[in-house]
């Protein structure tokens, strides 16, 4: 198992990041590493930071502005070599298909349940780290 499991949190609200962090924990489930965050506000420093940096997992609000998370997601999965699986904070269980469109590997809904979070956390780093491995 790897040391640690990158976690990219986009949302350009503080208290959203906040809650991403709060709700997934030190580690969101027993058979997956440890999570490291990296906090991004705006669309450029998400392109930034998976240009230099290894990450395992995107968080994306789908309720940021000026660039929503679902357009990030779509325009990260075309752009992005290797992009890493996204998990998409939608605003209603009825925008799941707007997580569709934009390609998200999984979406939940905000507010976070941290228990469905921290499982949809666990699944796509599984995902990751048993490609990476």
């Amino acid at each position: 198992m790897q040391p640690t499991a990158t976690v990219l949190v986009y949302s350009d609200d503080a208290s959203t990041r906040e809650q991403v962090r709060l709700a997934a924990g030190r580690r969101p489930a027993a058979d997956v590493p440890p999570v490291e965050f990296l906090e991004c506000a705006t669309l450029p420093a998400v392109l930034k930071t998976l240009a230099e940096h290894r990450v395992d997992v995107c968080v994306l609000d789908g309720e940021s502005a000026p660039a929503g998370g679902m357009g990030v997601c779509r325009q990260i999965k075309d752009e992005v070599f290797d992009c890493p699986p996204v998990l998409l904070l939608i605003g209603r269980p009825q925008d799941a298909w707007l997580a569709t469109w934009s390609r998200a590997d999984a979406a939940v809904t905000h507010p976070l349940d941290p228990v469905a979070f921290a499982d949809a956390l666990a699944a796509l780093v599984r995902v990751r780290t048993a490609v990476t491995t």
